[in-house]
């Protein structure tokens, strides 16, 4: 008679959560789909299978959807963007050809339905982008500076949205120094030379 034996006991120790880890994949995760699919359109169980997180903990880490989408736009805080330096509209250009327009861009079109959410992304384009042209603007003495720099800004998201959309041909094929180069025409940059493609 062979006497059975019991393999032993396997140390279960608890999986350690990391929180820390969680919540950095959700704001990863959710600042790629905001960006993607706009606030509206972005659900917090889609954050959370594209973070490989319990959707519920959305809640616990930020208190909500609407405040997660602050805290992506928070995260994603750039330094302003004076779109008439030709640098930083170079830099802009060369961000929204690789990743599309942001979430930020976004809101400048298309109002979110949470209206947190919707006042945040304005407070942001109104800090990011408004605010330097209209500083720049007013600086050079223009006496329309609040009007003219939302119309700058109101030019450069159309163009940027609609080249992202594909319903200009030329448009969407232009190359990024193309379109650099008529852009800052359009939008009045002083000290740049255009070249041709």
């Amino acid at each position: 008679m062979t006497k059975e034996t019991t393999p032993p006991a396997r140390e279960t120790t608890p999986r350690r959560r990391d929180s820390a880890a969680s919540r950095d994949r959700l704001l990863s995760a959710a600042g790629e789909l905001f960006a993607d699919r706009g606030f509206d359109r972005t659900s917090a169980r889609e954050i959370g299978e594209r973070a490989g997180v319990d959707p519920t903990m959305i809640a616990r880490y930020f208190g909500g959807k609407a405040q997660l989408f602050i805290a992506v736009l928070r995260a994603e805080a750039d330094r302003p963007a004076d779109l008439l330096d030709p640098d930083r509209l170079t830099t802009l250009l060369d961000r929204m050809d690789r990743h599309g327009p942001g979430p930020v861009i976004q809101a400048g079109i298309r109002p979110y339905g949470d209206a947190e959410a919707q006042a945040a992304a304005r407070e942001e384009l109104q800090r990011r982008m408004v605010a330097p042209l209209r500083e720049r603007l007013a600086r050079e003495g223009d006496e329309q500076a609040n009007l003219r720099a939302e119309l700058l800004l109101a030019a450069f998201i159309g163009v940027i949205l609609s080249r992202h959309a594909g319903v200009f041909e030329h448009l969407a094929g232009a190359t990024t120094s193309e379109l650099l180069a008529l852009l800052q025409d359009l939008l009045g940059v002083k000290g740049h030379e255009t070249t041709g493609g």
